[in-house]
Order: structure tokens, then C-alpha cells, then sequence
């Protein structure tokens, strides 16, 4: 196994494990390598920074600046997560029609969260509905 570090056209950088080089050459032609943040399948490896600890006297570990990036990302996700479960209304597989509802004054105005379909946030989108996308957490056990 391999880890390559990546970044996409609008410069989000991430990890991704593959079999070998060839195995990342292949994914990414057929467009199967895409970014997490924004779903792009421009990506392209980017240098990485190798560290090797030889032991406890090595002093402090130090992070590339991608694996310093992604985990600033991360914990401002782990935030805004937060901060909605707090302060808004989970409506679930709802989103949509809730959103729907509340664009056109027909339910109160407040903020929602839940889940869409791809093609449930397209149309929303082309009805002028205001919502975001936002990453979904990764698992603790992950």
C-alpha cells in the first residue's frame, strides 16, 4: 500500500491509500480519485514531506502543511457540526421539502438540516432555494 498526498484545482489537499502508483495512475484517468470537500475529480499529487521516527528522543513530530490543512478542515467541520445540532431543526430525509416550504413562507423560517439526494439539491438549487452542502462527519471507528 501507498499514500499519495493530493490536492484538487481549488487547492483542498487529502490523503488517499492505493495498491501501488499504477493503481492511482488507473483510478485517476477513469475519474474515480475525487476530492472530499468538493467532489472535483482534478486532482493531482502534490510533494509530501517524509517522516521517519527513529524513537522517543526524535523531539516533537512535525506535520506537512496538507496533513496540517485537513486537520484545521476537519475540526472546523467537527464545529459547524456542532454549532447545528445546537441551533437548528434536523428534518432528515425531509431537507428538501422542508426547505421548499420554508423558502416560499409556507413554514416557519428557521434553520433545518437533514439529508438530500443529488438530485433533490439540484433542484433546489435551480428554484433559487438557499441551502449548503456540508461534508458529512467521519466515523469515530474510522
Amino acid at each position: 500500500m501507498i499514500v499519495f498526498n493530493l490536492q484538487c484545482g481549488d487547492g483542498h489537499g487529502f490523503e488517499a491509500w492505493f495498491k501501488d502508483a499504477k493503481a492511482y495512475d488507473s483510478q485517476r484517468r477513469g475519474r474515480k480519485v475525487a476530492c472530499p470537500v468538493c467532489g472535483t475529480a482534478k486532482v493531482e499529487k502534490v510533494p509530501a514531506a517524509p517522516r521517519i521516527a527513529t524513537g522517543a528522543a526524535d523531539g516533537p513530530v512535525l506535520m506537512d502543511h496538507a496533513t496540517a490543512r485537513s486537520a484545521q478542515f476537519m475540526n472546523a467541520l467537527e464545529q459547524m457540526h456542532r454549532h447545528m445540532e445546537e441551533n437548528c431543526d434536523y428534518v432528515g430525509d425531509r431537507f428538501a421539502d422542508e426547505a421548499r416550504a420554508i423558502h416560499q413562507g409556507d413554514a416557519e423560517g428557521r434553520g433545518i438540516y437533514g439529508e438530500a439526494t443529488k438530485d433533490e439539491a439540484q433542484d433546489l438549487a435551480d428554484e433559487g432555494v438557499p441551502f449548503a452542502a456540508i461534508p458529512k462527519r467521519r466515523p469515530k471507528d474510522a
